[in-house]
């Protein structure tokens, strides 16, 4: 299993995604985003995209979609909080 992160290591993640639009869930135990994109084949594109790299993560988004618009959280659940795993799959969804 993962480890959660140590809240500098969490302070550090969101000061290099904080301007890619990562902010703290309200719980502070995830983190969430959202993506907006041209139109809906777009965004179903990306979420396609990000879901092949997250199964082959073995770690799975918790997320919407409303036409361009794709809402993300990231957390494990399995640890109760953010892991590096969350942070891995973020970057990767901010780089595409």
């Amino acid at each position: 299993m993962t480890e959660i992160l140590n809240d500098a290591d969490r302070d550090a993640l969101l000061a290099e995604l904080g301007p890619k639009g990562w902010t703290l869930t309200d719980d502070g135990k995830g983190i969430q985003c959202q993506f907006k994109f041209g139109t809906f084949p777009e965004a179903l594109g990306w979420m396609v995209r990000m879901g092949i790299i997250a199964e082959k993560m073995n770690h799975h988004p918790e997320w919407t979609n409303v036409y361009n618009r794709v809402d993300v959280t990231l957390t494990s659940h399995d640890a109760g909080g953010l892991t590096t795993l969350d942070a891995k799959l973020a970057r990767k969804m901010s780089a595409d």
